[in-house]
Parts: C-alpha cells; structure tokens; sequence
C-alpha cells in the first residue's frame, strides 16, 4: 500500500508549487499515462524507487479570508488522522507568523512522521532566515526553494527514509484473488450494493484480515465467483471534522482505491456524473485499476424521457479519452443486475491480468506501426519501430522499441492504444504504453 503524504501550511507559502515540483519531476520521467488530470489537489511521486501519494491541502479550502483560519485548522485534523506523514510548509520571506504557531501547537501532538520546511530559500543571504522557526519545537527543519528545486533532494531523502520499496505480495490464494473494492459519492448505493452481496450470505462468506489498516477484506466465494470485497466504508473511526469535506473523501478514496485491483465506481441515476464522481473516476486511471461504471437507482428514472443509450453515450464523453469501460445500469434496493456487476468484474479482473506473447504482439502491431500508420515523420525524420514487447507489471504496460522515441506525440500514442483495444480485450482497464530507444 502506497503511502500518503500531505502539504499543510497557511496560505501563500507555497503549497501548490512543492506539490507541482514532486508529482511532475516524477510525470517527466516515469510517468507517461495519457488522460488530462481533473483533480489537481492529489498526484503520485517516486523517489528513490518509493512512490507515494501527495496532497495539496491548501487546494481544498473554500470560503473568504476570515474563514481560513478555521478551514486551514480542519486540514491539518484531517491530515494527521488520515495521511502517513506531513509536510508542514513555512515561509522564511514573510517569517513566523501566529497562524504557523497554531498548525505547530497541532502538529506537536502527533505521532506521525512530521518534516518542517521552510520554502522561499531562494539565495544563500535568506539560508540562515530559518533560524526563527525552531522556537516551533518541530525539530530539524529543512530549507528549500520549491521554485527551483534547491534543497528538495534532502528533504525527499529524510521523507521516504521509513518507506518500503512496493514488493509483488506473496502468492497467497487470498492475495491472488481479486480485490474489489466499491466506491462513490455519500448515499449512491455502496453499502446497499455490498450488503446485498455478502449480507444475506454472511454463513458462506470468511473474513480475511485486511491486509491495509483500514480496510476490511471480505471473501465471497459463491456462485461460482471467488474473490475479496475491500470495504471500507465504515470500518475507520468517523473524523472529528464533518465527513463532506472533499479533502477527507479524496483521502478516503485513495486508500481503497490503492487496496484493490477492480474499482465499481457507483454513480446515483438521477444526479448523473458530477465533478466529484470524475476525480474519483480519475483517481481509478491513475492507480492503473480496473474499473467498472455501475448507474444506480435506475429504477427511479422516467424511462420516456431518458434512455440508457443516450445517459451511457453522455457518461463516456464526460470521461474521455479512456471511455473504453463498461458500463451497467442497476437498481441495488430491487436486486437488478447485480450479478451482471459481478460478472463484469471478473472479466475486468481478467483483462487486467491478461498478458500477450511477444510473438502475437509484433505479428498483429508491427504492420500497423510501420507500414499502415507509422508515426508522423518529425522535421523530416522518419520514427522506425523495431519490436514490441509488454511489461511484466500487475497492469497492461508495452514498449515499443524505436529509434527516435522522443518524436512520438500523444495524439500517435492514443491511436496505438485504440488499435490495441480493437485487437485485445482490455475493456475497463487503463493502457500504458512507452516508446523507447531501442
């Protein structure tokens, strides 16, 4: 399970520029997904071979001037009951304030790993301005320019020292099954959904001690279907901080979103798919997670005026480019196609795992990519693929073998990708796919 880290701070200390500093020095080098990212407050970083999760509190904030104080003291709860470690951000340029002596008088309080960094270190006349926060009693404190970059590769370095290198888990038939986990907004179905699986059947069902801390594994072994629900709705104390805070959610989120293989994202039928629904849904593509669209309380509908057809064409506009996902309309109350849900998981599950020879991959690609639809020539260079091979990874991930990767755009990428849904099955499941030198 990858680890949480959350940026907290008052306002204008440069939040938003660590965080865009950690998720894209690692997007330029190893993160090469296509999708346009809709929510800007979470990405994913890697340092030394350790990746982890980020969050940009600072970007969950509403409200006026005057509401900060108390808004930025609800973050910093939430984050020291829901993140692994923290990263609070002070200024030296404005210098200590009464506001980074209250996140301070919180932080202390906690037994999480918690780094003091001071940003806006931009010359050396400003190294020795940090003096000022000791007096916060947070112990060392790391000086930075999240503008430049200076002094990053220290902190980074004390923030993963605790964190392990992800391993493949050992093969355990629980952890060989797959790992389903239901997700969506408050009060679209989820515990409805999982209840009406596992609740009526509690007799046939064994509980497997979660293999996260917050989550409870489940195994359904019936009807001719065998694998494990991750629930984690309900299972964690509720925060002390009102639970419709999006922050709080995203948190929740990505943590079963981590602990699964299968996502069953839920939408309610007579809201449709809103904003939250496609960070969710967004969060799903960038964990790599098999996912299927299940359209709750369909029964609620008037059927005249809205069909299926037309709701499921909107929804995968909405979700596009990666709209190459099942999806199932359902009434969890009336036990309508919930078997068609499960049905469909398993062939997601599978699609995720599938994996294609080398042999098959340059027979049936090798063609296209060269003689059909080469890539477009750059400045009068011609890109030549040599072969193409996929990844030994838990998620579908090929490489293709070139001469000049660096000429190949994502529009090309998209149409491999499209080629590649059309000759193999991987409905529901995100592509990635690299060019490299060969």
């Amino acid at each position: 399970m990858g680890k949480i880290v959350a940026i907290v701070g008052r306002p204008n200390v440069g939040k938003s520029t660590l965080f865009n500093r950690l998720i894209e020095s690692r997007q330029a080098i190893i993160h090469e997904s296509s999708g346009v990212t809709r929510d800007r407050h979470y990405g994913k970083s890697n340092w030394n071979g350790k990746e982890f999760s980020v969050i940009d509190t600072g970007g969950y904030i509403m409200g006026s001037d005057d509401a900060f104080e108390g808004e930025i003291r609800k973050q910093v709860i939430l984050a020291i009951e829901e993140a692994d470690s923290i990263i609070f951000l002070v200024d030296v340029k404005e210098g200590l304030t009464p506001m980074d002596q209250d996140v301070a008088q919180l932080l202390r309080r906690t037994d999480k790993k918690v780094m003091l960094v001071a940003n806006k270190v931009d010359n050396t006349k400003r190294a020795f301005d940090d003096a000022e926060f000791y007096s916060l009693g947070l112990g060392d404190i790391y000086s930075i320019s999240a503008i430049n970059g200076s002094g990053t590769g220290d902190m980074l370095d004390e923030l993963v020292k605790d964190f392990e290198i992800e391993e493949e888990e050992a093969e355990d038939i629980e952890l060989a099954l797959p790992k389903i986990t239901v997700v969506g907004r408050p009060n679209v179905g989820k515990s409805s959904l999982i209840n009406a699986l596992i609740g009526q059947e509690r007799n046939i069902v064994t509980d497997v001690s979660g293999t996260t801390r917050d989550s409870l594994n489940t195994r359904y072994n019936l009807f001719g279907f065998d694998f494990v629900i991750v629930d984690t709705a309900g299972v964690r104390k509720k925060g002390k901080v009102s639970e419709d805070i999006e922050f709080y959610s995203v948190m929740r989120s990505i943590r079963s979103i981590e602990a699964s293989d299968i996502c069953i994202l839920m939408l309610d039928a007579s809201e449709g798919l809103e904003s939250q629904d496609l960070n969710l849904f967004s969060l799903i593509q960038r964990n790599h997670k098999g996912v299927v669209v299940v359209v709750n309380k369909w029964d609620l509908i008037e059927k005249e005026t809205n069909t299926s057809k037309e709701f499921e064409e909107k929804i995968r506009r909405k979700i596009a480019p990666f709209n190459d996902v099942p999806i199932i309309f359902t009434s969890v109350i009336n036990k309508q196609r919930i078997f068609k849900v499960l049905e469909t998981a398993k062939q997601v599950f599978e699609n995720r795992t599938r994996r294609i020879t080398t042999s098959r991959l340059n027979e049936d690609l090798l063609p296209i990519v060269k003689e059909q639809n080469p890539p477009p020539a750059y400045k009068g260079k011609l890109v030549k693929v040599k072969y193409i091979t996929q990844l030994k990874t838990p998620y579908p991930q090929f490489v293709f073998y070139c001469n000049l990767p660096q000429y190949v755009k994502e529009p090309y990428k998209r149409f491999v990708e499209n080629r590649m849904r059309e000759l193999y099955d991987f409905n529901g499941v995100p592509v990635i796919i690299y060019f490299r030198e060969s």
